[in-house]
């Protein structure tokens, strides 16, 4: 494999994507009834999407499942993204406050702001992770940070952009539009391109990615799949409650409900 990421080393990628797989695995421990229900599921809504789907109760359950492992591994991924600026030349990721700050000695230049001296980050995965209050309760934190350091910017950089972007961030807070030229919403592809100086760096990484992923499976093992044992558990209480699969899941969530109990 030939090694075209300048901007990071192939051991400390390969480390990186080391530590992400193992959050991942760690998600993988078995799914037993008390686990699946530790939210408590929906079994309305389950039951809609089993007949709006045309699906077994058993796929749905898997399906469910599966959503909650997914949602979890959501963090993973924002600590791909967060994480890999540590293994970055001038950046920092601190414990606390800020998800990356970037400081170069030379500073760096911002669009509309001339050159600041650091850039203070706030990541996120998606564009539409954030509500109204979220967004504004970020927005605010910004603007302190600029009344502390008037050398600065701060960017929300989103892994997945609407588009490709380094913008002035508009915002509502307590109902009156806001915006200041240092507080900015930047798409991925355009941070590592600010911070490694290659333009299409995030091309790059994404391109070598698959092979190292796999290569890390390689040395460490593929990621064992679990056996679950919900449904196992729910046909039990079925035969239980003397009842079908379908009243031991409306049972996870209505079991104290008048009839049900």
């Amino acid at each position: 494999m030939m090694w075209n990421l300048a901007f990071i080393s192939e051991e400390d990628f390969f480390l990186h994507v080391q530590e992400t797989i193992q959050q991942y695995g760690e998600k993988l421990k078995p799914y037993d009834l008390k686990k699946f229900n530790s939210n408590i599921v929906d079994p309305i809504k389950l039951t809609f999407d089993k007949m709006v789907y045309h699906m077994s109760y058993e796929e749905i359950i898997r399906n469910e499942i599966f959503r909650q492992r997914d949602k979890a591994n959501n963090n993973d991924i924002g600590y791909f993204h967060q994480s890999i600026f540590k293994y970055i030349k001038d950046c920092i990721v601190p414990s606390s406050g800020w998800d990356v700050i970037f400081s170069p000695k030379e500073g760096v230049d911002v669009p509309e702001c001339g050159r600041v001296k650091t850039v203070y980050v706030e990541m996120k995965n998606k564009h539409n992770t954030m509500n109204s209050s979220a967004s504004s309760k970020t927005y605010m934190k910004m603007q302190g940070q600029l009344l502390k350091d008037d050398d600065c910017a701060c960017f929300l950089v989103e892994a997945i952009a609407k588009q490709s972007q380094n913008k002035t961030w508009q915002v509502s807070v307590d109902g009156v539009r806001q915006k200041h030229k240092r507080i900015r919403r930047v798409s991925m592809d355009e941070f590592y391109s600010l911070v490694t100086g290659q333009r299409d760096a995030f091309y790059q990484m994404c391109m070598i990615l698959p092979e190292v992923i796999e290569k890390v499976l390689s040395y460490s093992g593929r990621v064992a799949v679990p056996h679950d044992t919900v449904i196992e558990e729910l046909n039990e209480l079925a035969k239980t409650k003397q009842g079908s699969l379908v009243l031991a899941l409306y049972m996870l969530g209505f079991g104290s409900y008048t009839g049900f109990a």
